[in-house]
């Protein structure tokens, strides 16, 4: 069910601003692309956290680099890190679905990650390893300049909004952050595991749609 048939989708701590920050580009020196440029660079020459040394990709990100919607998890996995590509796993056909389902496509949004590098065993990010990659999350959500930003899980929310509760506190809600609103709910990995979540989740979509004025789906189209 998402889009209204659920059927298609298949059956902490307060984070701070890193305390090396990571120099930002030159707003003359190439202009927007130029800026993009540096910061991937920028990315896979990082070396603030031990993340680097386990990974076979670093994973900035991809999509509409002026969406109004972003998506932000936690960080990459096996198939992201081989790939260099973020949410192309099992969780992210399921995102994939789940941004069908709101009658847009993948090509539409910005999806990126916490976290830039593969923790060990796709382990939980440590706040050191979120705090060294904070500066490149801040700088994207500044390039793309979105008016919603879904945190896909608790460590992105945390990551996001700097708060203690856990996903299912704060899920559900719109949070004013800056220019943009943030709407936290479960990661695309957590519906996997609880699929009963499935509703929750479309009714949190349902509010950034409304958000952002979104019809949803027209017949014909994934999702629909």
């Amino acid at each position: 069910m998402f889009g209204v048939d659920f059927s298609i989708l298949g059956s902490g701590r307060s984070v701070q601003p890193a305390a090396a920050p990571v120099p930002k580009a030159a707003p003359d020196e190439a202009g927007e692309s130029g800026a993009w440029s540096m910061l991937v660079s920028e990315i896979a020459a990082c070396r603030e956290c031990g993340l680097w040394k386990g990974r076979k990709n670093p994973v900035p990100g991809n999509g509409d680099e002026h969406a109004e919607l972003m998506f932000v998890g936690e960080a990459p996995g096996a198939d992201e890190d081989a790939s260099g590509l973020p949410f192309v796993g099992k969780a992210g056909q399921l995102l994939d679905r789940m941004i069908a389902a709101m009658g847009l496509t993948r090509e539409q949004v910005y999806v990126t990650n916490s976290v830039k590098c593969r923790p060990p065993e796709n382990r939980t990010p440590e706040p050191p390893e979120t705090n060294a990659c904070r500066p490149f999350l801040d700088r994207q959500r500044a390039l793309v300049t979105p008016k919603v930003i879904v945190a896909l899980g608790a460590p992105a929310a945390r990551t996001l909004l700097g708060r203690e509760e856990g996903i299912t506190a704060l899920r559900g809600r719109f949070f004013d952050q800056g220019s943009a609103r943030v709407m936290p709910t479960y990661h695309p990995a957590y519906l996997l595991r609880n699929p009963g979540k499935k509703a929750e989740a479309w009714g949190d979509l349902k509010k950034v749609m409304k958000e952002l004025g979104l019809p949803g789906p027209v017949a014909g189209r994934p999702g629909a």
